[in-house]
């Protein structure tokens, strides 16, 4: 499968996602969004074990939605509440990257805005460059678009900062991305998506079913009630006593040896 806006190769257990329009900052538009569907539909179909997402070009991993196109194909010279509504449906690229089964890890080679931090928000790791910065800049322009990225960040960094960066709509640099939690790590600009790949490599080592089942149990578990939650825990638990990498695991243990997980 080929895609323009995107770029996608598995090594190994690994599936690398490329946003890949660096003319136009890797901004979002609908190819992109099309293509990005596709693709994480693919990697559900796959053996994959974990995903790393980074932009093309360097300068930027995502500077949010392709405002000309969305202007010009969406909104038109007379909006449409049907228009508005299908594409808030149909091409928000976060909740498209967050029903990727297995991990997803960002490089966030670059700056991050709006759309762009709501795609980066919805992965489960997050690497970023010194360089990057980070900022919702929608309201700023007079408008907010559903990008997710009112659920995403008070999620993360909690109620209060997430209402600072989207009223002021004023950027924030790494450094402090990574104090309010909004990135797990920062490093040189040089170095993030090695350092992201080692990340990779490291959760794919690990037995892919369990992999999912932690994903999930975490994720869901945020909707539930405590109880609820421990419940759901307690049933993926047992699901897991079943499978074959769960006898490896305890085999590999007490023969002291490394696993070897099929998923």
């Amino acid at each position: 499968m080929s895609f323009e806006a995107i770029a996608y190769e598995k090594r190994d257990q690994i599936g690398y996602i490329t946003l890949s329009r660096p003319e136009a900052a890797n901004a979002i538009n609908i190819q992109m969004a099309v293509e990005l569907e596709e693709v994480c539909h693919q990697i559900n179909q796959e053996d994959t074990r974990v995903v790393l997402i980074s932009g093309a070009g360097g300068k930027a991993f995502c500077s949010g939605e392709d405002l000309s196109q969305f202007f010009s194909t969406v909104l038109g010279e007379s909006p449409s509440l049907a228009a508005l509504k299908e594409f808030t449906l149909h091409y928000n690229v976060a909740k498209m990257v967050a029903g990727i089964e297995c991990p997803v890890v960002a490089a966030i080679n670059g700056d991050a805005f709006g759309a762009g931090l709501a795609l980066a928000l919805s992965c489960d790791l997050r690497i970023a460059s010194a360089q990057a910065l980070f900022g919702v800049p929608d309201l700023a322009r007079g408008y907010l678009l559903a990008s997710g990225i009112t659920q995403w960040l008070p999620r993360i960094v909690g109620r209060g900062k997430a209402m600072e960066l989207i009223l002021s709509a004023e950027p924030i640099d790494a450094r402090e991305a990574h104090q309010i939690g909004l990135v797990h790590r920062v490093a040189p600009d040089q170095e993030v998506i090695s350092e992201a790949e080692k990340i990779a490599k490291e959760i794919a080592s690990k037995a892919p079913i369990a992999l999912r089942y932690a994903k999930e149990a975490v994720n869901k578990g945020l909707d539930l009630t405590l109880e609820q939650g421990l419940r759901l825990e307690g049933d993926l638990y047992m699901i897991l006593q079943t499978t074959q990498d769960r006898i490896e695991g305890v085999k590999a243990f007490r023969e002291k040896k490394q696993p070897f997980f099929k998923g």
